[in-house]
């Protein structure tokens, strides 16, 4: 039985994440797939229980699970200079090194291109955000008031790794296609290093094709023909800045849902975040939570061979297309009426 946990996060999190919760319900009972759900506190909520936003009880919750649905957290609402509010760093602590996020257009919905359906990968745990101590600094110093240093750093191991998710993703895709992003004319040694390790996984997938575009290349690319990509990997601030640029051609953020993955375990967590302007109107848009939660059953089908997971993620990816194309069940960011409990009752009837 696979174990995924609940964490709701603050803000608008206390209103998609239930919806998310709520379509994958609907999915898994519709295929026979029994999921044993726990729940975990983090944030505001996390705080008031256990007096910290990430509370050491919610991560024993967390290390026991497959996978989880992550709400965003508000820590720009934190107190400053208080040590129990922070924003959690899960993706560090559990080592879920690789950020996966799908854009995708639909053809009633305003976007800058059309036709566009592209999963990014980007590698979260080195580059020059690393998190690498340097002086007195997180990856970077100041030896003299005229000069800052940072550092960035490349592995072999973060490379292959982030290399063969990337692979393995393609081969579920009908294109079979992957584009590496790097700058190794430039960059001989670092952005080398990992476009080696992207060859090198080559020939392990014979019936996936491997593409590499320079990175200012591809940002050109990107706006002007989307339509030629797949899957794309890169590195940590190169997919820093594609991948906002990928949401911004299919209509925002409200339409970016995302997948931390890590060794054993991943984390569904869209990419927008808490909204507090917003919370507690009932029209947040929870498009990108509910399909983050799609893209966890859909990895939770490929890691442990587990067709009813992948059923279930297709009746969900089914299910919102079918809303969206309806168009009566939207948010009014979508150009729609609903509130946010009415698109997921929708998504979750549609399954």
């Amino acid at each position: 039985m696979l174990k995924i946990g609940i964490v709701d996060g603050d803000d608008i999190g206390l209103e998609v994440v239930p919806e998310a919760v709520k379509v994958m319900r609907a999915a898994v009972a519709k295929v026979g797939l029994e999921i044993d759900w726990e729940v975990a506190a983090m944030g505001v909520r996390g705080h008031q229980l256990y007096g910290h936003t990430m509370p050491k009880e919610s991560l024993a919750i967390l290390e026991k699970l497959d996978g989880w649905v992550q709400g965003p957290i508000g820590h720009s609402a934190y107190p400053r200079n208080d040590p129990t509010w922070i924003s959690p760093p899960l993706r560090k602590h559990f080592d879920l090194f690789a950020s996966v996020k799908p854009v995708k257009s639909y053809p009633n919905i305003p976007s800058l291109q059309k036709n566009v359906d592209i999963v990014f990968l980007r590698e979260v745990t080195e580059g020059l955000q690393n998190g690498t101590v340097v002086a007195a600094g997180d990856g970077e110093f100041r030896p003299n008031d005229d000069i800052s240093i940072g550092m960035r750093v490349i592995t072999r191991k973060g490379s292959n790794r982030i290399a063969r998710e990337a692979f393995e993703i393609a081969r579920t895709r009908p294109r079979k296609k992957v584009t590496a992003v790097h700058k190794a004319p430039t960059y001989k040694l670092c952005c080398g290093m990992f476009a080696e390790e992207c060859r090198k996984l080559a020939p392990e997938y014979p019936d996936v094709v491997l593409d590499e575009v320079l990175v200012d290349g591809f940002a050109l690319k990107l706006i002007m023909s989307p339509q030629r990509f797949d899957v794309v990997v890169t590195t940590n601030l190169f997919g820093d800045i594609l991948t906002d640029e990928g949401a911004a051609l299919v209509g925002g953020l409200g339409l970016a849902p995302g997948l931390c993955v890590g060794e054993h375990q991943a984390m569904a967590q869209a990419t927008h975040g808490s909204a507090p302007d917003i919370a507690g109107r009932g029209i947040a848009n929870p498009y990108a939570m509910i399909m983050s939660g799609k893209m966890l059953l859909e990895w939770l089908g490929r890691k442990h061979a587990e067709p009813k997971a992948t059923k279930a993620a297709a009746l969900i990816d089914a299910a919102m297309e079918r809303v969206i194309a309806e168009t009566v069940n939207l948010t009014p960011d979508l150009n729609g009426k609903a509130s946010t409990s009415q698109m997921g009752s929708a998504v979750a009837a549609a399954v």
